[in-house]
């Protein structure tokens, strides 16, 4: 008999007393169903019961940024990935359209992915969720594509099918302020019993910076049914689509900014920056005074609408020029950058951080700031609360280095429990399992180091797993 494609104590410690207890605890945790509070999954998938995810390519290889990062950094061209270029891209090479072509090419570098976090999804993506029983390679690419494309086009593996088959409890999205959220109306209509709430992210109309920004205000305004000409206008318009996505069943927002800078600024100088950005003649002072003005009104605003405020920090977003000018954003040059919290939110805890009707989950692409600034904030402050590591750090490496470095001092309780943050709908349940696995194997050193007894570790497993993001999203 051959061995099974992945180990059943995959993540675990060698060491046989730890591993016997990891194993114990995942089997009590591994079963319990997803609480996904934040990610970007499109509620598109879900609002049709005859939504298909497409091609293997279209599913696997195409949306995914942390695939095609990693083959570009090894001159892999994303023309010949299928990554559609920017209709005003320099001239080059078209984008592969034939999509057994773009399998292929994936195939062929599937080895790059050996021993990392997308290497982990992807094998549990391929293996359990599909059931493919051979290792991807160039030889067996066009089989195992195939066999995807069949169960692709089978009811069993329609978005929906998966989303009970996974025992997604509740999954969010991540949505503009201008968002009419017709999907989730057509969700809730469709009598489909599937939980999926959406998420407020302001971000189009706060940040200066964006391009776009002043195509975002005056979509809002149309939204609103009114023409944003000031700072306090956008503030209102903000409150009141607030208030439609709490209808809507949304219980929390999500703010990313490069750094959590924040400052309360006067209404003259709030308004004489909204003007300058309006006139195009906004400085990057100016965007990183009214960006921590609007973090301070969105934690002024969780205060009396009970939404849960998220904060994600330390990104220098779209890094590499080429790759944006010749394919957009968001594809893949994000670099983490190193920041400051203490003095950057003290505006925000000084007039916030002790009022119980405000959680605020923190994020950061800079672990430095774990132990030294984040785990002793979120250890004081009541409103404070850390998410669990992001996006290059959510790995097993990066998890265990999270667990070392917060639970001593935020403790346990003090913490968000676990937000998959993907894209990627079916690496939902292998985000999952890597974070139970760890966790049952963190704990489990808890317990053979005399620190925890058992029936406690079983308990924060449980919580690990689902109840600390139940209790701090109010799902």
């Amino acid at each position: 008999m051959s061995e099974p494609l992945l180990s059943p104590d995959r993540f675990f410690a060698p060491e046989p007393a730890q591993r016997r207890i990891a194993r114990e605890l995942y089997e009590g945790i591994a079963d319990l169903p997803i609480v996904s509070p934040h990610g970007h999954v499109d509620p598109a998938l879900l609002a049709d019961e005859d939504a298909t995810f497409g091609t293997p390519a279209d599913l696997f290889i195409i949306p995914d940024h942390y695939v095609f990062r990693m083959l570009y950094s090894q001159g892999v061209s994303l023309e010949s990935l299928g990554i559609p270029r920017r209709p005003d891209a320099p001239a080059g090479p078209a984008s592969e359209t034939d999509h057994r072509k773009i399998w292929q090419v994936f195939a062929d570098h599937f080895y790059l992915f050996r021993g990392t976090p997308s290497g982990v999804w992807l094998a549990h993506e391929l293996y359990e969720v599909f059931g493919i029983r051979q290792k991807l390679t160039a030889a067996t690419a066009q089989a195992i594509y195939d066999e995807l494309a069949d169960k692709l086009a089978q009811p069993a593996f329609s978005p929906r099918a998966l989303f009970d088959r996974f025992k997604i409890e509740v999954l969010c999205t991540t949505d503009g302020p201008a968002d009419s959220l017709a999907q989730h109306r057509r969700i809730r209509e469709s009598g489909w019993p599937g939980v999926v709430r959406p998420t407020f992210r302001p971000d189009a109309v706060t940040n200066l910076s964006l391009p776009a920004w002043k195509a975002n205000i005056e979509a809002l305004g149309a939204v609103v049914g009114r023409e944003i000409t000031t700072a306090r206008g956008l503030v209102a318009a903000l409150e009141e689509r607030r208030a439609f996505f709490k209808s809507m069943g949304a219980t929390s927002t999500d703010s990313g900014v490069e750094t959590p800078y924040t400052e309360t600024l006067s209404e003259h100088d709030a308004e004489a920056i909204f003007a300058r950005a309006r006139a195009g003649k906004a400085t990057p002072d100016d965007v990183r005074r009214f960006t921590g003005h609007m973090l301070l009104e969105m934690a002024r605003m969780s205060v009396e609408d009970g939404l849960v405020m998220q904060l994600h920090a330390g990104c220098d977003r779209n890094h590499n020029p080429l790759i944006q000018a010749t394919f957009g954003p968001d594809k893949g040059a994000d670099i983490p950058i190193a920041i400051e919290w203490v003095r950057s939110l003290k505006p925000l805890t000084d007039r916030f951080g002790n009022d119980p009707r405000l959680t605020l989950v923190l994020f950061t692409l800079d672990e430095t700031g774990y132990a030294r600034e984040m785990a002793p904030l979120a250890g004081h402050y009541p409103a404070l609360r850390l998410g669990p590591p992001w996006w290059f750090h959510d790995s097993i490496n990066g998890l265990a280095r999270y667990f070392d470095q917060v639970m001593e001092t935020a403790g346990l309780y003090n913490t968000a429990g676990f937000i998959d943050d993907t894209r990627a709908f079916v690496s939902i349940p292998a985000r999952h399992d890597v974070w139970r696995r760890t966790s049952a194997n963190w704990l489990a050193g808890l317990v053979v180091r005399g620190m925890i007894d058992m029936a406690e570790a079983v308990e924060m497993a449980a919580d690990m797993a689902t109840g600390l993001a139940r209790r701090t999203f109010k799902l």
